[in-house]
């Protein structure tokens, strides 16, 4: 891969969306963003306004037509519309909304053209977990924990009227399968689905979700065993200052995602 510089369009101008846009200039990545795209054409126009050299505001299907690599970062309804558009062009696209992803497998094989990258999100440990699949994996447990609010509007709260205001200890909202859990909190379990697509698959990725009101930070832990050994790690993340349903980690690690996807040298598996 050559350094010279490659063009960026960032679909979904949120808090994520803003803090790659602002990244890509500040470390002066080999690439330049020129578009950006939004449901809402108003906020995508306030981030345009905000970036210099100013990127153009344009609907999908013309922002992927001119970009070179298609940044995801709208929602987990809208990222398999979003990956499909970009691999009809041959684009690399980095995908963040990955619980959106599960229910189209097809998406996740390899294409002609085009690479899918999927940052490791706000946990650590995938390399290991990619490795250990090679080797016999046995069982991947996931346990994530974050303050109540950070749930708020998650079909699986809101199905059940849960009130999370009234939630005054440790709690266990969920416990199931990865391929459930990103139905049920399609915005908060990315790093499940991520964790599903490293390790075990959807299916046989064990997830339990907890609100906790003594927390505050977001916090994951990650447990896997197979012929390897065995492995634990856990991670207290910040909450994004503009999100709480996402940890800072997560973030940084699709600004690193996309550093690597621009350039030549890459570490780790």
């Amino acid at each position: 891969m050559s350094n010279r510089t490659r063009t960026i369009g960032i679909v979904g101008c949120g808090a994520i969306g803003r803090s790659l846009a602002r990244g890509v200039a500040r470390l002066r990545l080999a690439g330049r963003v020129v578009a950006v795209c939004d449901a809402d054409a108003a906020v995508a126009a306030r981030l345009a306004a905000a970036l210099r050299p100013r990127p153009a505001v344009l609907p999908l299907r013309a922002l992927v037509a001119r970009c070179e690599v298609v940044v995801e970062c709208a929602s987990a309804a809208a990222a398999a519309g979003v990956v499909r558009a970009a691999r009809s062009r041959g684009r690399d696209i980095l995908a963040l909304s990955v619980a959106g992803l599960l229910r189209h497998p097809g998406l996740l094989a390899p294409a002609r053209r085009g690479r899918l990258v999927i940052p490791s999100g706000a946990l650590g440990a995938l390399d290991a977990l990619r490795a250990a699949r090679h080797g016999g994996l046995a069982s991947v447990r996931l346990t994530s924990s974050k303050p109540p609010r950070a749930y708020a509007g998650a079909p699986f709260i809101v199905a059940r009227r849960i009130r999370l205001a009234a939630i005054r200890r440790r709690t266990v909202l969920f416990a199931g399968n990865a391929a459930a859990a990103a139905r049920a909190f399609p915005a908060n379990v990315n790093v499940a689905a991520t964790v599903a697509l490293a390790g075990l698959g959807p299916r046989r990725t064990r997830v339990q979700v907890v609100a906790d009101p003594a927390l505050t930070r977001n916090v994951h832990e990650l447990e896997f065993a197979g012929a390897f050994g065995r492995a634990a790690c856990r991670f207290e993340n910040e909450p994004f200052p503009e999100n709480p349903k996402t940890s800072r980690l997560a973030a940084l690690s699709a600004l690193e995602a996309l550093r690597g996807l621009l350039s030549p040298v890459r570490i780790g598996a």
